[in-house]
């Protein structure tokens, strides 16, 4: 599924440093439930790692020894990354959460690797391991509507899943 470009198309008047604030305030959310993210990373935990939707113009770059998240807009040169990895974003956010078939992806030509290879593989071994749920994860951010928000956020990963379903574990 790619994201629509209707709902795409304000990501390129919203000002960057509120989309990264945001990206920021999620990013380190997950990092709470899953403080542990990037130990597997090994020797590429001082690498710069690029996660590039193709239906959204913005680019997110992960620095796990910090950790910290930058994002840039896509039209920008390309990012100072190690390693990149591009695709729709429904896909990459399936990636983070383990439920797609890394490999198949990327020989189907469906997600685009690039740069150091072993880094990207070490980052997709620790994501693999980590079981994150984006949805479970970052409803906390939501206080007392965390239920509502919780199943909401499910029933849109289902959504976005739908019509993938031969490609998803």
């Amino acid at each position: 599924m790619r994201f629509p470009a209707t709902l795409a198309a304000p990501l390129n008047v919203i000002p960057v440093a509120a989309i990264e604030r945001a990206t920021s305030i999620l990013f380190r959310r997950v990092m709470k439930e899953h403080p542990h993210l990037f130990v597997r990373l090994g020797e590429h935990l001082g690498k710069c790692f690029a996660f590039m939707p193709t239906d959204i113009p913005l680019v997110f770059v992960v620095s796990p020894a910090q950790p910290s998240i930058h994002v840039v807009r896509r039209a920008k040169a390309p990012p100072d990354a190690d390693a990149c990895v591009e695709g729709p974003i429904v896909m990459l956010l399936a990636l983070l959460e383990g439920r797609c078939d890394a490999d198949a992806l990327f020989f189907s030509r469906d997600l685009t690797v690039s740069g150091n290879m072993e880094a990207m593989l070490a980052m997709r071994n620790a994501l693999d391991d980590c079981d994150i749920d984006l949805p479970r994860d970052l409803s906390a951010l939501a206080g007392p509507l965390a239920p509502i928000v919780s199943r909401v956020a499910e029933g849109i990963r289902q959504r976005a899943l739908t019509g993938e379903a031969g490609r998803w574990n």
